[in-house]
């Protein structure tokens, strides 16, 4: 499930499933290379069952990704990978060339050392290298063209896949490497002038220059990091990076200044991803879900589990000696076992083969507020709550695997009534949340302005523009304070609504459920689908042996959908109405 709400914008990543660039975001964990020509782990060293599996899921998904790849002799893309959309992409072969190299180099897998293998890889990096552009970078067809950020999450993937490529007994393959070494050099090159979009690509730049660096060096290489690095690490006090993306780029982050860190043996880097995977543990769900809530990018309000972050807790657990990072790694083991994506850093990086430290305890019951991110998260045991300012969802809760997964409050209050609290206050153990709301009138331009050629001005809605109002005088104001208070207690919390100033405003709370759970106690609102109102009484949510309780409800009226509040969330949507002045308090548990 997917709740963006209306100020997010799904960003360039959305399409990465469809383009064969959805390897590319887990291309961070994807580490590592040394230095070319060093031999790589021995087989005893491999024989870890984590290990076994990948290999054995790699090998599962090559006959499919054979059919998927361009066969027709004379095609200008010849070589290269299909997606869904019928686009021969880049990031899509470069996954299929990673995943023909591990296979290739990896002892146990069915196609270790396999000749049936050598053409469609060298028709792979052919097409790779046909479809560079002069100045190194690629297209990414779904926004971004001759596009360098992409360029280094591919260099992610396929600097592993050389090195595996070079330390193969068979020329065949030692040769392919040395063609994959044309691509990588480009890219390099071209990362050595070329720019970025947002911020964690810089890191992602440094990663990818580290990587070709192991395997070609070149001080250009180095000193472009370094450039990059002088900006310093966009870590804030609390140990979250600025894009605040807990499934995507948080991780991609971890990863990519770990990579750094190890190759250029920078061991400074290793703290910012110290301190971020230190925070993250406070981030977990009972179900091993991050939250997500308080991201900037696309995984907003989305499901997301830890796998991403795997590279970097194992690469710290072993690096300190860390136990709490050895827990969550059997954790994410468990929990998210298929979404592990290491097998190249595995058979590239032996230190990784290394057993875990003895495990610490993980933290499982503690408060605690994340003030550069505007949230606190609540956690006693199986139950998990997160409070969040500057965001539409105000709270949400987890129980087990029962997932209320958030609450918002809006109000027709001028088409501008979306509860977004300005801040996140703590007062004796409380959090407050506030938002201040006015609705003016306008009245007529004066003389002097309208002889000065300031005429009414329109909008292409028919209503007064925006410069039109600023000209004008404001009056009849009318206003909306909204103030929630939530406490907690052994793991239930407690969410006090008071909604004053302009009386007679129809309010209405929803509550919004995952789907795959039974309501019982609400009644269905007629003509919306799976929407229900709490008109009295306790309301329960219950998945399997979890059940939440919710209440008391009140209804005063079925207008849910308020004017200027967020389209219903995807989900299971109850809802509580009234008119203001209102006040009620909600009891979750």
């Amino acid at each position: 499930m997917t709740q963006p709400n209306s100020r997010d914008t799904m960003a360039r990543r959305d399409f990465l499933k469809t383009s064969g660039l959805v390897a590319l975001i887990s291309a961070v964990q994807l580490e590592s290379v040394r230095a070319a020509g060093t031999a790589l782990p021995s087989t005893s060293a491999l024989t870890n069952d984590l290990l076994t599996d990948l290999i054995r899921a790699n090998d599962v998904q090559i006959p499919t990704l054979l059919t998927n790849q361009e066969r027709s002799t004379g095609h200008r893309w010849h070589g290269g990978i299909i997606n869904e959309y019928g686009l021969h992409t880049v990031g899509g072969t470069s996954g299929f060339i990673s995943s023909l190299a591990c296979a290739i180099a990896a002892p146990g897998s069915k196609y270790f050392n396999a000749s049936e293998l050598v053409q469609p890889l060298r028709h792979a990096v052919a097409y790779i290298i046909n479809a560079q552009h002069a100045d190194g970078t690629v297209d990414y067809y779904a926004t971004n063209f001759h596009s360098n950020p992409d360029m280094a999450f591919i260099l992610e993937l396929v600097c592993p896949a050389c090195e595996l490529l070079r330390s193969s007994p068979l020329p065949v393959y030692r040769a392919i490497a040395d063609e994959l070494g044309i691509f990588i050099t480009r890219g390099a090159n071209g990362l050595v002038t070329g720019g970025i979009h947002t911020p964690n690509h810089r890191w992602v730049v440094c990663s990818a220059l580290a990587l070709a660096n192991a395997l070609y060096p070149n001080p250009r290489y180095v000193a472009r990091i370094d450039e990059w690095l002088a900006e310093t690490i966009d870590l804030d006090p609390d140990g979250q990076y600025t894009e605040k993306s807990t499934t995507v780029y948080s991780p991609t982050v971890d990863n990519s200044l770990a990579h750094v860190a190890r190759l250029l043996n920078r061991p400074a880097l290793y703290e910012p991803v110290r301190r971020n995977l230190e925070m993250t543990l406070f981030y977990v769900h009972p179900d091993g879900e991050v939250v997500t809530e308080a991201s900037r990018r696309q995984d907003r309000n989305t499901r997301g589990s830890m796998a991403r972050y795997y590279y970097s807790y194992r690469a710290l657990a072993l690096h300190d000696g860390n136990g709490r990072f050895a827990a969550i790694c059997r954790q994410i083991e468990q929990t998210a076992r298929a979404q592990i994506s290491i097998l190249p850093a595995l058979l590239t990086q032996s230190d990784l083969n290394r057993p875990l430290p003895p495990e610490a305890t993980l933290p499982t019951d503690y408060a605690k507020v994340f003030a550069y991110s505007n949230l606190a998260r609540i956690r006693r045991g199986a139950r998990s709550g997160t409070i969040l300012a500057s965001n539409t969802t105000l709270f949400s809760f987890r129980k087990g695997a029962a997932a209320l997964e958030a609450v918002r409050c809006a109000t027709a209050f001028f088409g501008k009534g979306q509860f977004i609290a300005d801040a996140l206050e703590t007062v004796d153990g409380r959090y407050v949340l506030r938002q201040k709301l006015d609705g003016p009138y306008f009245q007529p331009l004066s003389a002097d302005q309208i002889a000065h050629g300031d005429h009414a001005k329109m909008a292409p809605n028919g209503t007064l523009s925006t410069d039109s109002r600023a000209l004008r005088t404001r009056s009849n104001i009318q206003l909306l304070e909204s103030v929630i208070t939530i406490t907690e207690s052994a793991g239930k919390f407690s969410l006090e609504f008071s909604i004053t100033g302009t009386d007679e405003v129809p309010v209405a709370i929803e509550l919004a459920f995952r789907h795959g759970g039974k309501l019982t106690g609400v009644a269905p609102i007629a003509h919306v689908n799976d929407a229900f109102l709490l008109s009295s009484g306790t309301g329960r949510y219950t998945v399997g042996d979890e059940v939440i309780e919710f209440g008391p409800g009140q209804a005063q009226h079925t207008y849910t959908q308020v004017r200027g509040a967020l389209p219903k969330w995807d989900g299971l949507s109850v809802y509580l109405t009234g008119l203001t002045p209102f006040k009620t308090t909600l009891s979750i548990g």
